[in-house]
């Protein structure tokens, strides 16, 4: 039977979600969108920010520790696939791209398996954000309305980034017009690095962020990498509010579906994309740019 304080509850467990799948998107709108490059192996990165924080968490037992190492190592896993590899693909067709980093993302979970094995890892929340807190009409987990906040802290940190520093501008910049910006002088090779270690290392916060709630296999990354492909899509290729948007609409869809019938969160969340894709085929924030 569905209840008043179970719908809030599930209101705001869809919050919680959307605003996870808002950063992860973030993190892949932005790659895609100054890059050109579908990036497959994002999920995945997800994932390996989670266990990378997991063993920080084990040698420090500090959760902070465990968030800045995850971040970090991704991140600097982000720039070493793009000088490495991912360069050697902007002038190629689309479909390399796509198995290229597809095939590193199988390569980064079987690596894990290999370090980490297939048995689920679990990370405690810091003792600031344990137990539940009582909202009056009903008891919820503290840690979950946690990481609202903390999402919400991550993304105003984005936001500032892409607009309010010169790097933000060139970012924009080569979003609408790559071309335009190597023309100008700037060195977008270099921009593009620094855009995919950013874009990565939004991926990798949000993995040790999850942690606490689901616990980390080396599979979490596929799921998760569908919904953000979904995200980008509602919201629309590119565009940071777009990604932000799409998230929340995404986490409420699913969280909502749950609470009547699990079994068609997936349906309802692709049905919501379609509905946005015959309505506006660039999304609901996006603008046409890069095919």
């Amino acid at each position: 039977m569905i209840t008043w304080s179970n719908f809030l509850s599930q209101l705001f467990n869809g919050l919680a979600l959307g605003a996870l799948l808002a950063l992860i998107a973030s993190g892949l709108t932005i790659i895609y969108g100054t890059l050109g490059v579908l990036n497959l192996a994002h999920g995945a990165m997800f994932m390996v920010g989670g266990y990378a924080g997991y063993a920080a968490w084990q040698a420090s037992g500090s959760f902070v520790v465990a968030l800045l190492a995850g971040t970090l190592f991704v991140g600097l896993l982000g720039v070493l696939m793009e000088r490495v590899i991912i360069r050697h693909f902007y002038q190629r067709p689309g479909e390399d791209q796509l198995l290229v980093t597809f095939g590193l993302a199988i390569c980064f979970v079987e690596l894990v398996r290999l370090v980490f094995s297939s048995l689920s890892k679990t990370v405690t929340p810091p003792t600031l954000l344990s137990g539940i807190t009582n909202l009056g009409v009903m008891f919820y987990p503290t840690y979950r309305l946690g990481v609202v906040g903390i999402v919400a802290v991550a993304l105003l940190a984005l936001y500032i980034v892409l607009y309010r520093t010169r790097l933000g501008l060139i970012v924009r910049a080569g979003i609408d017009d790559a071309v335009m910006v190597d023309s100008l002088g700037i060195n977008v090779y270099r921009v593009f690095m620094v855009v995919f270690g950013i874009g990565s290392m939004a991926a990798g916060f949000a993995g040790i962020v999850n942690a606490p709630v689901v616990s980390l296999t080396p599979e979490v990354g596929e799921t998760i990498l569908v919904q953000t492909f979904v995200v980008v899509v509602i919201g629309g290729v590119g565009s940071f509010p777009g990604a932000i948007l799409g998230g929340l609409i995404a986490g409420e869809i699913i969280s909502l579906t749950s609470m009547v019938n699990p079994g068609y969160a997936y349906v309802m969340l692709f049905a919501a994309m379609t509905l946005v894709l015959l309505v506006r085929p660039h999304g609901l924030l996006g603008t046409r740019g890069r095919e």
